[in-house]
């Protein structure tokens, strides 16, 4: 089984929803991307979704664009992310990384190429955010190779798009709880809980939620009706100015731990 698969179906014996942290690649700094994603593990992250710096990120807020411009001016490239998720794997055999980014620079590089060298790399799964469900046969590729392709579905998504998405989801379906960019303030949880009910009860794998949780409760309240909450721009504006790799991972626990204790905290209700 892939690790996703694994990984999900441990949680789902223990009642717990995944706690799933976002972090750009290369930011703040390249030589603390591994640290920092032990680090996040260590502080109680069950899946890592690593994003792939691109120049035009049109689904990322200013936080995540800033990240990754930062991390394009240092020339983070993909064949660095898979280097780095290969050295991660030296002492992390276990926790699943999912590759986050855009179709442009994978296409560039190669889709059978990419598809490839991820797997040997390390990595379980990969969104592309602006591949739409119309276009997943080019894709095909990733699936080949053994990668779960992780698909997107939003409010505003329609019912023949949504069908699709269900029909072909792998290792879990990402809802983004509202139509907009990463990090705005619009979380409203009573129809995030509506519409992820209406998912879980169609779909044969688990449901995530991200966009606009922030912090341990909004963690929480997400938690007590989904399989997954992930959490991306509080953390990499946290991440942002930090000068060094100590000063990285510690900010990256300090954060990351509440949530997880928000979470285990929430386990009764779910």
């Amino acid at each position: 089984m892939n690790r996703i698969d694994v990984c999900f179906s441990k949680l789902a014996a223990s009642k717990s929803a995944a706690l799933i942290p976002f972090i750009t690649a290369g930011d703040p700094l390249p030589e603390a991307t591994v640290a920092v994603m032990h680090a996040l593990v260590g502080a109680g992250a069950d899946l890592i979704e690593l994003g792939m710096p691109f120049s035009d990120p049109m689904a990322d807020g200013p936080v995540i664009q800033h990240a990754d411009e930062r991390a394009l001016r240092r020339h983070v490239g993909i064949a660095d992310i898979l280097g780095w998720v290969r050295t991660f794997r030296e002492r992390d055999a276990g926790t699943p990384v999912v590759l986050m980014g855009y179709l442009n620079p994978i296409a560039i590089h190669g889709i059978e190429r990419f598809a490839g060298e991820a797997r040997e790399a390390g990595v379980d799964g990969v969104l592309v955010v602006d591949c739409p469900i119309e276009e997943d046969a080019f894709l095909q590729p990733l699936r080949d190779a053994g990668l779960e392709r992780i698909l997107l579905v939003a409010p505003t998504t329609s019912e023949a798009r949504l069908a699709r998405a269900i029909d072909a989801a792998e290792g879990y379906l990402y809802y983004v709880s509202f139509a907009g960019i990463t990090g705005a303030l619009k979380l409203s949880v009573p129809d995030v809980a509506a519409r992820v009910a209406n998912l879980r009860a169609r779909a044969g794998v688990p449901v995530a939620v991200g966009f606009g949780i922030k912090d341990g409760a909004s963690a929480k309240a997400i938690a007590g009706f989904c399989d997954a909450v992930v959490i991306g721009s509080a953390l990499v504006e946290r991440l942002a100015d930090a000068a060094d790799v100590h000063a990285a991972c510690e900010r990256a626990q300090t954060f990351l731990a509440p949530i997880r204790k928000a979470l285990d905290e929430g386990r009764s209700l779910r």
